[in-house]
């Protein structure tokens, strides 16, 4: 195990830092299918920038979480790796 997953065990083990962790599931999920959908296209964060007309730096900010993207750049970044987004709604 390496030292920042026995770091991030030993914060999780605090109620409020499992709170906020799971508070944030939704937008680890939306990053981790981001970077899958740029791996599958096989394309680097420059590359997919080049495509989508933008700097590396503004991908490279997206695929950290460090940005709260429109839909018309959640749209744009998937169409430059070869996908297709939708929305789906379910009852709470």
């Amino acid at each position: 195990m390496s030292k920042l997953q026995k770091l991030k065990d030993r914060a999780l083990q605090a109620p409020e830092v499992q709170r906020e962790y799971d508070a944030l599931e939704e937008e680890f999920e939306l990053i981790d299918k981001l970077l899958k959908m740029r791996t599958a296209a096989g394309l680097t964060q420059e590359e997919l920038a080049h495509r989508m007309g933008t700097k590396k730096s503004n991908i490279c900010r997206l695929e950290k979480g460090n940005t709260n993207p429109s839909w018309k750049v959640l749209k744009k970044y998937a169409h430059a790796c070869g996908f297709e987004i939708s929305v789906e709604f379910h009852a709470a």
